[in-house]
């Protein structure tokens, strides 16, 4: 049975600024998707494309702006309907205390899947297109969220047998020993879907469907490892035992397969 480090959730105090773990994590995870676009514009179909369909550093730098902005923007939103829809209803100023926590993985995806369809719009491209280009580059940022997690000490799993190798005790968990679902997370959905997806990527796939093997893989992984997650204390198990986060992830799976689907159609995916 381990114990969790408790590693000060603060990595370098100068003066009165504070930079956080959690703010590294973030920040890695902007600049790996930098490394990948720059990686995907050398790859087909878009290293390909001449002329006004031409991609360029410049729309890597503007997708992830955009980006980034939904994130922030959709998570938020995301956890306050998601999570405690009654308590923002009833205390809608508090929607606005980020610095209370509180951030939802779906919200933030829907809030990305905004902004692409703005920069879709906006250059005249393919969605599906954009969508394909941006999903191989996720899961390395989701690795970094997770690891943020697991530094923090928080997220922490659900009960362990105390015979599991790696079964650890989380500070404020009590003295249970748990699953450090972080890293089952971090595993899954970062490391195995980013391979998963860049591999898949290469192989020259029908449009869209790296943007629905994206969504799909997500929403398998992230409903298994919610298995050994626990639970938001102030919602607990919901109908048929599933939690919050496996409900959102129902949506993700039958979405990521009809679109895996449709784009199979030879008419898909063609520039309007």
């Amino acid at each position: 049975m381990l114990i969790h480090p408790q590693i000060d959730p603060v990595a370098l105090q100068i003066g009165p600024l504070a930079v956080h773990w959690y703010g590294l994590t973030y920040l890695a995870a902007f600049g790996l998707f930098m490394l990948l676009g720059r990686q995907r514009l050398a790859h087909q179909p878009f290293a390909g494309l001449r002329g006004p369909d031409a991609w360029s550093f410049r729309d890597v730098e503007d997708i992830l702006f955009l980006g980034v902005l939904g994130v922030v923007l959709g998570g938020r939103i995301g956890f306050c309907l998601f999570y405690k829809p009654m308590f923002y209803l009833s205390h809608p100023l508090e929607v606005f205390a980020v610095w209370q926590g509180g951030m939802s993985f779906h919200g933030g995806m829907l809030g990305v899947i905004v902004s692409e369809v703005w920069f879709a719009w906006s250059r005249k491209r393919s969605l599906l297109q954009v969508a394909d280009f941006v999903a191989p580059c996720v899961p390395t940022g989701l690795a970094c969220g997770r690891l943020g997690n697991f530094i923090n000490g928080e997220l922490w799993g659900r009960v362990a047998d105390p015979a599991l190798p790696w079964a650890m005790v989380f500070r404020g968990a009590g003295a249970q020993p748990r699953h450090p679902s972080q890293i089952y997370e971090f595993l899954l959905e970062g490391l195995l879907l980013f391979a998963l997806l860049w591999w898949y990527a290469r192989t020259a796939p029908k449009p869209g469907r790296v943007a629905a093997a994206f969504l799909f893989g997500y929403g398998a992984f992230r409903f298994i490892a919610e298995y050994f997650r626990e639970p938001d204390d102030y919602l607990g198990l919901l109908s048929m035992g599933l939690s919050m986060g496996q409900w959102l992830c129902l949506p993700m799976l039958v979405a990521g397969l009809g679109l895996w689907l449709w784009c199979g159609k030879s008419s898909v995916g063609a520039r309007p």
